[in-house]
């Protein structure tokens, strides 16, 4: 299946060499050398997934990744020379799904983005499993989540997070583990990530957010409350 990515880099060679490698995986690339051009072709085009740089001219890449999440639940992969980790923890803040530092291989932003969109497309969800919990709606197949018959608005980072916790359903996750599961084996960010993504799926489940219970010192629980 053919799929779009806008890319917005503010470096012409990097930029070129990045296209040139998802060109070959049959991605059609739109470009973007600024945060405000971005923009534009976000609000014009379908997309599939944003490859954002955070440091460009006229709008930065962290106004860039708010303004797409207060529009779409579209995945996210930020690209950035800074790898302090209350940078990433920002990134993961305001939406993105992925964080990649520089020097970066095209290769491996190419694998990531693919697995990133095989996660997004439903490998959660073959189950085509409708849960459900008190007033919150988890649809699997769908790959999205309701409360009280409103949808809530996920990234695809924090869908696959709830359901995986759903999936553990009484089980205490440790966040290690959670990382590995949702994040994958290679991420070698901070395990705080999970503790962002889980204070921001509390906030918009809402009255339902209590389903996530934390376990000191040990991690994380989906439970029913009685």
């Amino acid at each position: 299946m053919k799929r779009t990515i806008l890319l917005a880099e503010d470096d012409d060679l990097m930029r070129e060499f990045i296209t040139d490698y998802f060109a070959k995986e049959r991605w059609d690339v739109l470009e973007a050398e600024n945060g405000r051009e971005a923009m534009d072709l976000f609000e014009q085009n379908a997309v599939d997934l944003v490859v954002l740089d955070l440091m460009m001219p006229e709008m930065d890449g962290w106004t860039v990744c708010r303004r797409i999440r207060e529009k779409s639940a579209v995945p996210v992969i930020i690209i950035t020379a800074r790898a302090e980790d209350d940078d990433q923890i920002l990134g993961y803040e305001l939406g993105a799904d992925e964080y990649v530092t520089k020097p970066l291989s095209p290769r491996v932003l190419v694998a990531r983005a693919a697995a990133l969109m095989r996660r997004t497309e439903g490998t959660v969800g073959r189950e085509g499993e409708l849960l459900v919990y008190g007033e919150l709606t988890i649809d699997r197949q769908a790959h999205a989540a309701a409360v009280a018959g409103q949808t809530l608005q996920l990234s695809p980072k924090e869908f696959e997070l709830l359901a995986f916790l759903a999936k553990h359903e009484g089980k205490v996750l440790a966040r290690d583990y959670i990382l590995d599961a949702v994040w994958g084996y290679e991420y070698d960010g901070d395990p705080r990530t999970v503790d962002t993504h889980i204070k921001k799926l509390r906030a918009k489940l809402g009255s339902e957010g209590k389903l996530i219970a934390t376990v000191i010192r040990s991690g994380y629980k989906f439970e029913r409350v009685t």
